[in-house]
């Protein structure tokens, strides 16, 4: 039986082959979570050990594909947490009614159910038509199903509540088409859309934007990452705009407390100050 240290030394050197091979950066991820999915992966494959994989990592670009997907956390649904919609709609709108035009990044966007969601609280607050979404995320294969829109329909029927409790103004079957099992979002909900790539471990900023979400992202990170993570969001930021955590992360203790002001604990919903 291995050792915990030569459990550790073998997932630094998975994770940096990973790196190395393929450009994904996984080593500041928290450490906990990497373990247990690599684990997971382990079972799914049949091998007994983290160093029987690293070899197929290197030479097999479907097999470390696979195990790229289970680093991906793609938990997400319509109007997850209705109060963080309910206080978009009533303390972040009106100020983003004042820009001409409004330019909004979702970072970590997984599988798209809530790009469509803000997409909706935007349209029915009559901003939709001067704003752009960026949503991104490293993992291709998530990023093609927030493409296409289409999701299971129990889970759709799932969400009225969630709209509902969101402060939706409409009945929330008006934003998609079912057919069979499956139902796919409106088209107008993807006008405003930009789909895109980004790695928020190894990539660049996103300049002026006036709201950024990313929820539920930061808690998979180590200390250092979150703050990389941060530093990228604020240096996005316009002096004023909004930045969207989850409800279980927030700012207190990272490098970027001083630089926001909180505009909705509960909600984790931040104001970026304007510094002298």
């Amino acid at each position: 039986m291995k050792s915990p240290e030569n459990e550790h030394t073998e997932i630094d050197l998975l994770l940096e082959t990973i790196y190395r091979r393929y450009g994904y950066d996984f080593r500041s991820y928290a450490r906990a979570s990497i373990e247990r999915r690599i684990k997971l992966f382990l079972a799914s494959t049949g091998c007994a050990s983290v160093s029987e994989i690293i070899p197929r990592v290197v030479d097999d670009d479907e097999f470390a594909s696979r195990l790229i997907r289970y680093f991906s956390i793609a938990v997400t649904e319509m109007f997850r947490d209705p109060l963080v919609y309910r206080a978009v709609r009533e303390e972040v709108v009106p100020l983003l009614r004042t820009w001409p035009h409004c330019k909004i990044w979702h970072a970590g966007c997984a599988t798209g159910e809530e790009v469509y969601s803000l997409a909706i609280v935007l349209r029915e607050e009559g901003i939709y038509d001067r704003a752009t979404i960026y949503a991104t995320d490293f993992n291709n294969e998530a990023l093609d199903r927030a493409r296409a829109g289409i999701y299971e329909m129990d889970k759709l029927q799932e969400a009225t509540r969630n709209y509902q409790q969101a402060g939706g103004k409409r009945s929330f079957s008006e934003y998609y088409h079912a057919r069979y099992k499956s139902a796919a979002m409106d088209s107008s909900l993807k006008e405003r859309v930009v789909f895109s790539g980004h790695n928020l471990a190894s990539d660049s900023v996103f300049g002026e934007m006036h709201l950024i979400f990313c929820r539920n992202v930061l808690i998979y990170f180590n200390r250092d990452l979150q703050n990389r993570a941060l530093g990228l969001f604020t240096e996005s930021l316009v002096h004023g705009g909004f930045l969207c955590l989850g409800t279980k992360e927030d700012l207190r203790f990272t490098d970027f407390r001083d630089q926001y002001e909180v505009v909705d604990d509960k909600a984790r919903i931040y104001k970026k100050k304007d510094m002298p």
